[in-house]
């Protein structure tokens, strides 16, 4: 499978503190915003130039199960790979024993969510 690193994701505590950080000190930019319903959480994609790299942050409700002690530099969430085709890259992932944890289908694509040998 070929794949090109896209994003990483962070958990963040507080959203809007987050975003006005990353927007007013750092100069990025907001490029989308969003809840998920299954994961019972938001996210923020934030960008310093236009076809840049994209920063992603994530916010979890407190009954989201994705919600757990923070603990300050434990923040990465998730990282963001793009591939051609999403079925046949769970499927060779699968045949090395990876299995999906998380699907998640959106307007114009789909989320799938694989573990690495670290928890991530």
């Amino acid at each position: 499978m070929q794949a090109k690193f896209t994003y990483v994701g962070i958990r963040v505590r507080d959203l809007d503190k987050s975003i006005e950080f990353y927007t007013k000190v750092l100069g990025m930019k907001v490029t989308g915003r969003g809840k998920i319903e299954k994961t019972k959480g938001e996210t923020v994609g934030l960008q310093s130039t236009d076809d840049g790299f994209t920063l992603e942050l994530n916010y979890y409700e407190s009954d989201s199960p994705y919600s757990t002690g923070y603990v300050a530099g434990e923040g990465l969430d998730h990282m963001g790979f793009k591939v051609d085709n999403l079925d046949k890259a769970l499927r060779e992932a699968d045949a090395l024993g990876y299995r999906t944890k998380l699907e998640i289908k959106i307007e114009d694509g789909r989320w799938a969510y694989i573990e690495d040998p670290n928890g991530i």
